[in-house]
């Protein structure tokens, strides 16, 4: 297998276009291709700068998890600190997470920041929404985002090999007027289910709203560890 490393988004194109499997740390991959077979080539991009940027608006795709610290938002560095252990965090990558993983536990961070996600098509980088980069597997160069004035991650605990844990994040945002607007994802089993709603009338008020949205279908369970975290970021200083 000939790995490629473009050092430009044009170079990298040219490797797509050549038929080049875009991967990570190929923490998801390498299973699957001692048993069916590699590829006779594959592209990293690690050495892509566009792709390797650590900013507190911005994060790409080829950044491997446990570079990720107090530059981002709380919601995203717990997220990735959150995935598997040490060593997978050293190899797995931001995009591998998000677009390679079934688990995708970056995703409830990244929605709640209403990130903007960077891929790279045939034509070459555009901007799209997330839900569109995981249902087309899109090659995604990184995220963008506006800082919010709070956020917060948990995740339950689980047993090892049993279902993947429950997740919910939170973000406070400035909304119109002046006002606050919160976003809550929450991931249960596999699916990722995430609403926004007014924040200015406290967590009970909040919650009302959220009881309006698909998060209402939550079971007992899930629901109860939303209203935990949205009362706690809400009665956060910066969250009122």
């Amino acid at each position: 297998m000939l790995l490629r490393l473009p050092t430009s988004v044009s170079e990298a194109r040219q490797c797509l276009a050549d038929g080049a499997v875009p991967i990570g740390g190929a923490t998801l991959l390498w299973a699957a291709w001692q048993r069916d077979g590699f590829p006779e080539s594959a592209m990293s991009l690690r050495d892509l700068p566009e792709a390797n940027r650590v900013e507190p608006g911005a994060l790409g795709a080829a950044v491997v998890l446990h570079r990720i610290d107090e530059r981002v938002p709380d919601v995203l560095r717990l997220a990735a600190g959150s995935v598997g252990t040490g060593a997978v965090r050293r190899t797995a990558t931001v995009g591998g997470n998000i677009v390679g993983s079934a688990l995708r536990c970056l995703l409830p961070a990244a929605l709640v920041l209403d990130a903007t996600a960077t891929v790279l098509g045939p034509d070459g980088p555009y901007d799209t929404d997330l839900p569109e980069v995981v249902a087309k597997r899109a090659l995604l160069l990184g995220l963008r985002w506006n800082t919010p004035l709070a956020s917060g991650y948990g995740k339950a605990d689980a047993a090892a090999g049993g279902p993947p844990p429950l997740v919910v994040a939170t973000a406070v945002h400035p909304g119109p007027g002046g006002g606050r607007r919160l976003r809550v994802a929450v991931r249960d089993g596999y699916d990722v289910l995430d609403a926004g709603v007014p924040c200015d009338g406290g967590a009970e008020q909040a919650l009302a709203a959220l009881d309006g949205t698909g998060l209402a279908a939550l079971p007992s369970g899930a629901r109860d560890m939303m209203r935990r975290s949205v009362t706690g970021i809400l009665a956060e200083p910066h969250g009122r």
